[in-house]
């Protein structure tokens, strides 16, 4: 195969266990991947969401908040799908602050463009004071009460902080997984895989396919993905990185199927009955050209 039949798809994603477990086939070439190359770049999602709205990677991990903003450039795809089924992102604060207090007080967020701080909005009802915080540091800087000289009062916390932020002296005041749950009977859609309209519908489905067949390897090989995983699980050991990877690796992540589609849906709409998105986004999916 000439250079000339080879097209460049450059992967973005975040370097935490259940991406990495995702994407671990496809970057460790366990699969033949025809006239596709992948180039893998791991950054944290935020960052991502805003290259998304530039258009900037043809395959990129998003939150689903940040898709109702890019929606004229990228197609979601029915794979790679992070749920949290009755569980997700979560807020912690030291003792003595309360979830009744929360909007007056300040709270670190991992990006406005997350689908965390879209629940939390919706949560709470109204705006709120936040600081912007780099995910991996949210846990501290809400320990110590301060980041970079900007009070803090609590946390919004995402990937394996879910499991270690007990290890501190912070306590938890509400999961907005079970909150959603508790509101919708859905789970809660918080990122996707994503990739550019204007590759066409034929590449667009054959690259969900490769990124299909990368989920399941890594499935079907859990404890070879597990091991490539475990080198992006800040604070993790085996056991936990393994019960993280299956909260967000799983028959959801294979396909969104009709309830998962569903909760994206109704995410969006509620995101906009709040004000927090301002136009009313109806999802799309990568579809079979042929069909």
């Amino acid at each position: 195969m000439s250079g000339f039949d080879t097209q460049l798809i450059r992967v973005g994603h975040s370097p935490d266990p259940d991406d990495a477990f995702m994407f671990y086939a496809l970057a460790a070439d366990r699969l033949e991947t025809g006239r596709y190359r992948f180039q893998h770049e791991l950054v944290d999602i935020e960052t991502l969401n805003r290259r998304a709205l530039l258009g900037d990677l043809e395959l990129t991990a998003v939150s689903l908040h940040a898709y109702a903003h890019l929606q004229d450039k990228y197609l979601l795809c029915n794979c790679g799908a992070s749920m949290g089924d009755r569980y997700g992102p979560m807020v912690v604060a030291k003792r003595g602050v309360s979830f009744d207090s929360l909007r007056d007080r300040v709270i670190a967020v991992p990006g406005t463009l997350t689908t965390a701080y879209l629940a939390l909005r919706m949560c709470l009802g109204t705006d709120f004071r936040h600081v912007l915080v780099p995910f991996d540091r949210i846990l501290e800087a809400t320990e110590a009460g301060n980041f970079e000289g900007q009070g803090i009062d609590a946390g919004l916390i995402i990937h394996e902080g879910q499991l270690t932020y007990h290890q501190q002296d912070l306590q938890l005041l509400v999961d907005l997984g079970q909150w959603w749950f508790e509101e919708t009977g859905l789970p809660l859609p918080l990122g996707a895989n994503a990739i550019r309209k204007d590759l066409g519908a034929l590449a667009a489905y054959e690259v969900e396919i490769l990124l299909r067949a990368s989920i399941q390897y890594g499935l079907e090989h859990r404890q070879e993905a597990l091991e490539y995983a475990l080198q992006f699980g800040r604070g993790l050991n085996r056991d936990s990185a393994d019960r993280f990877v299956g909260m967000y690796v799983n028959d959801w992540t294979l396909d969104f199927g009709p309830r998962g589609r569903e909760a994206v849906a109704e995410l969006l709409r509620r995101g906009h009955a709040a004000g927090v998105i301002d136009r009313l986004i109806e999802p799309e999916f990568v579809a079979n050209p042929r069909d």
